[in-house]
């Protein structure tokens, strides 16, 4: 955890984003899903589930909803509960923002909840 405000990153262009599948950024630790909603409104979580090692950049969307391509755990992505077990404990959510076209993520400094054996690089 980092004490200190956290300033905002850019990750991608809204262009390089669809609403079928999320967006992976691997530049931070733990990646990153960047998703599009229907609605325009763009959603930020960690990029693993937090059952086991699968990226949910990969999963399937619907609507606000990833589902994790592995074992079929599901995600809030506005919340990052979990929907559907076998996963229980939720992926961890951070403030997006659009600014000109660009995505803008706050990191979140609550500690992830990553897979058993999964270690965020320093």
């Amino acid at each position: 955890m980092t004490n200190g405000p956290i300033d905002p990153i850019r990750v991608c262009a809204v262009s390089d984003l669809s609403e079928d599948k999320g967006y992976r950024v691997a530049a931070v630790s733990p990646p990153i899903a960047v998703f599009l909603g229907r609605d325009g409104a763009v959603h930020v979580v960690d990029d693993s589930c937090t059952h086991q090692t699968a990226a949910l950049s990969d999963g399937w969307v619907d609507d606000c909803v990833v589902e994790c391509p592995l074992h079929m755990s599901r995600f809030d992505l506005r919340t990052g509960a979990v929907d559907a077990p076998p996963a229980k404990a939720p992926v961890r959510v951070h403030a997006a923002e659009v600014v000109d076209g660009e995505v803008w993520v706050t990191l979140s400094q609550e500690a992830p909840n990553l897979p058993p054996g999964v270690r965020a690089r320093s």
